[in-house]
């Protein structure tokens, strides 16, 4: 019995530090993704990404993997609106402006699922709401709330994930359509979508980039914060709880806006670092209250870096 509990604490260590591991790499995704489109425009640098995530899961849509075809593609146009204006608002506002804006996904979604489903949330989650408000105006000065184009861009991101959240889970409810399979999809959707907007445009894209630092962001992007990150929490949810997944995923915006300080010299003034962190208590707190609330998407099912994984796997269950 002894050996088994230590067996049993040891799986919940490692799950604990891959969790931490990929909260860390989705963090820096910001900071990455800002660096590679230093080299190369928005619309080139997503059909690129996306084009080479959807090439290593290609394999996934072998047999069952055909049923996330239906699915996929609403949702995946869902996903292009999504990384059009997420990127594009990172390219406009801090890195980490955009870790902690992006994490209102997860206080968006009850008033989303509202509209949808006419599930009214809980007077609790209107005070999460009104906390988060604060939090935004502290960010992004404290004086007014007068939002940059970045700014506005990374909060219509956080309401699309909530969207696509609630979609995921409207479209593939009861049709077991593999994670892997259904992330596939939306990746082709989205650098198919990229590649028609870019070469529509006046001047189409430019020749591919020649620079080692971008294949190396977006390679990093592709292989650590993708295919690496979906891995991890599909293994750590079999092996913990969601509520704890939740809790350990909750602390990316932290480090995305540290790893932005240290990697792209970014300061945040002491009412930044407030706001952000008001925003963070609010999308947790919307979390706990789950357990007893309407179902909430978990952080990781609409965590705010870009790496393409929505998978409607067991981190859509209630908290």
């Amino acid at each position: 019995m002894q050996n088994w509990r230590g067996v049993a604490r040891r799986k919940l260590w490692l799950a604990d530090a891959m969790l931490l591991m990929v909260a860390i790499i989705w963090g820096s995704s910001y900071a990455v993704a800002k660096q590679a489109l230093w080299f190369y425009p928005v619309l080139g640098f997503l059909a690129i990404r996306f084009g080479l995530t959807f090439i290593l899961l290609l394999p996934q849509l072998r047999g069952d993997g055909q049923r996330a075809v239906r699915p996929g593609l609403p949702l995946g146009l869902v996903m292009l609106g999504i990384f059009l204006c997420e990127t594009w608002g990172v390219m406009l506002t801090s890195a980490s402006n955009a870790a902690f804006l992006i994490s209102l996904c997860v206080l968006f979604t009850p008033f989303v699922e509202w509209a949808m489903l006419r599930q009214r949330p809980s007077n609790r989650l209107f005070a999460a709401c009104a906390l988060s408000l604060v939090g935004v105006w502290l960010l992004t000065g404290g004086t007014s709330l007068s939002l940059n184009l970045g700014d506005g861009l990374m909060l219509a991101a956080a309401l699309l994930r909530a969207l696509l959240v609630c979609l995921t889970r409207r479209l593939t409810a009861d049709m077991q359509v593999p994670p892997l399979a259904l992330t596939a999809v939306q990746s082709g959707v989205v650098a198919t979508g990229c590649l028609v907007l870019g070469f529509t445009l006046p001047g189409g894209l430019p020749a591919l980039p020649q620079s080692p630092t971008f294949w190396a962001a977006t390679l990093y992007l592709v292989f650590f914060a993708t295919l690496f990150a979906l891995y991890a929490q599909n293994l750590a949810l079999g092996r913990t709880s969601a509520t704890r997944v939740s809790l350990l995923m909750g602390s990316e915006p932290l480090f995305g806006a540290i790893i932005a300080g240290l990697w792209l010299g970014e300061r945040l003034e002491l009412l930044g670092w407030v706001g952000g962190l008001l925003i963070m208590v609010a999308a947790l707190g919307t979390l706990r209250l789950g357990r007893s609330a309407a179902p909430v998407a978990v952080i990781s099912e609409c965590r705010p870096a870009t790496d393409g994984d929505f998978s409607p796997s067991r981190k859509g269950e209630a908290l």
